[in-house]
């Protein structure tokens, strides 16, 4: 038997797009597929809310049972697919079952990184799914000293939760800012300051050679000085690599994620969303380019309804405008567009840095490039209509 769409990967980005395709109408055959054996849930909350205990972990759920046999899913949840044949529209399962396909959409997201030579030492965590948050959170309450290795968002989220639950915190960073990737270095100060402010140490410009263990249990991250960071619990936050591994050999352009046109398709009949997508290359790119892959939460549902309505006769390009947000000591932090990573200027146009509430413009080649917001929900709520907008940055007088 063959199915209309087989979604692989079950969370945002691939419930989306099955939701997105019943909201229009679609009555044929969907099965979704995914690795994880839980129900499917919402990634952002486990480094904050299920962390720290405030959210039981049913509460992390996109949807609850009776909300997902509504659409009418084959819902294959812990079988992962293990390949892909692309002319054949076939999927092999893990449990040796093989699905046919007419329609395939790749949601598989990333792979947490973590530092090599520590898979057999206990205390030592990344986070990626619901079952690294609730190991993690028991291995927190009884912690003293945690040290997190990498200061993007999810780990400065992470160094923000442990610190409220009363642990002795370390973050270390090998680039100058925390989240400078995302805020650059500027704006990525005050990330610094708000963490510092409320007793985190932070180590930037700092890298990590390794991990010090004793009796099968991590004791310590070594830093390129050749320092040793006591640590009870360290939590490797250093980003994550787009889950293709299943892909190679299967005819697919694999690079840094599954490569897509503009309208995220990988080939005919398949698809890619969130953040295993590398949207934009292909056919009508520009010379050179890659496309861009977005690792964000946002992106991933407003990519699974595009490619929703795409599978359903709808053609447009996929522009989206990147948006981020981070919510770390009572602090909302959100960004519209892209910091870049050369040269550019940032002008505070509401509040004060001063004042911990403000919106920033930045601009790079006479263009605004990116709006944030500091505690400042409202001030951003025209950011995407100005960063849609073609026309130069206008300065005050």
């Amino acid at each position: 038997m063959t199915t209309d769409v087989v979604i692989v990967g079950a969370s945002a980005g691939g419930l989306t797009v099955a939701e997105g395709l019943r909201r229009r109408g679609f009555t044929g055959s969907v099965t979704l597929v995914d690795a994880d054996p839980e129900l499917p849930y919402d990634r952002p909350p486990l480094s904050k809310q299920v962390l720290d205990g405030r959210w039981p972990a049913e509460r992390a759920r996109l949807r609850e049972p009776a909300e997902l046999d509504a659409l009418d899913l084959d819902l294959r949840l812990g079988c992962p697919a293990v390949a892909l044949d692309v002319p054949g529209h076939r999927i092999a399962l893990v449990d040796g079952r093989v699905l046919r396909y007419r329609t395939l959409v790749l949601a598989t997201g990333l792979v947490a990184r973590d530092i090599p030579g520590h898979e057999h030492l206990a205390g030592v965590h990344t986070l990626r799914t619901l079952a690294d948050s609730e190991l993690l959170r028991a291995e927190l309450e009884s912690a003293h000293r945690v040290v997190v290795v990498g200061a993007g968002v999810l780990g400065c989220e992470i160094a923000a939760t442990a610190r409220s639950l009363g642990r002795q915190v370390t973050v270390v960073e090998p680039a100058a800012q925390p989240m400078e990737r995302v805020l650059g270095a500027e704006l990525g100060a005050e990330v610094a300051r708000l963490h510092t402010g409320q007793g985190v140490r932070l180590l930037t410009s700092t890298p990590v050679t390794g991990l010090v263990g004793e009796a099968g249990r991590v004791v310590g991250v070594r830093t390129g000085t050749g320092a040793v960071l006591p640590a009870d619990v360290v939590v490797v936050a250093v980003g994550g690599r787009p889950a293709t591994d299943w892909l190679t050999g299967s005819g697919l352009v694999l690079d840094d994620g599954v490569v897509c046109d503009e309208r995220c398709r990988a080939a005919e009949d398949v698809y890619a969303v969130g953040d295993v997508a590398r949207f934009g290359a292909g056919a009508g790119a520009g010379a050179g380019e890659r496309g861009e892959r977005l690792e964000n939460r946002t992106n991933a549902t407003e990519q699974g309804l595009f490619v929703a309505a795409d599978i359903l006769g709808a053609r447009a390009a996929y522009r989206p405008v990147p948006y981020v947000w981070s919510d770390q000591f009572q602090v909302r932090v959100q960004v519209y567009g892209a910091v870049p990573e050369g040269p550019s200027a940032v002008r505070i146009v509401q509040g004060s840095l001063r004042g911990r509430k403000f919106v920033a413009h930045v601009e790079a080649g006479g263009r605004l490039v990116a709006v944030v917001g500091w505690n400042s929900p409202g001030g951003t709520r025209t950011a995407r209509s100005l960063l849609t907008s073609r026309h130069p940055v206008p300065h005050a007088p």
